[in-house]
């Protein structure tokens, strides 16, 4: 990169790239995707974002850490509380979302399910109502 990664600039906005799992690089590398962000008119760095399948994985990693052990090992609540969380993120808009959260879990995609369904069952009830 033209700027050091200690400019300020930089050190802000790392860790929210590091939570998207995003990747900084030199403004002049950049592509047509990537982000260039700009300080007092100065291009300071580039942000190349991650695929959608790619951020689920990040994501995943992210509460396993915060939680300490694999998602796997959690209880049944913590693992509602997961499935909400990555509800919240639009991590069961991507494809295979299910199957790659149920695995992370340890359950399998109908339990995923009837988590989701059990934290808004008015969603439930429009989805198996017939039209």
């Amino acid at each position: 990169m033209t700027e050091p990664r200690d400019h300020p600039f930089v050190t802000a906005v790392k860790p929210l790239v590091d939570a998207m799992g995003g990747e900084l690089m030199d403004p002049a590398g950049a592509e047509p995707d990537d982000v260039v962000l700009t300080w007092e008119g100065r291009e300071v760095v580039a942000v190349r974002l991650p695929q959608l399948s790619d951020s689920l994985d990040h994501i995943l990693a992210a509460l396993e850490r915060r939680h300490g052990v694999p998602l796997a090992q959690l209880d049944r609540k913590s693992k509602q509380d997961v499935v909400r969380i990555l509800e919240a993120r639009g991590a069961f808009s991507v494809r295979h979302g299910v199957e790659t959260v149920a695995g992370a879990l340890g359950v399998s995609r109908f339990t995923v399910y009837n988590y989701l369904n059990r934290e808004n069952p008015a969603k439930a009830a429009k989805q198996n109502s017939p039209e």
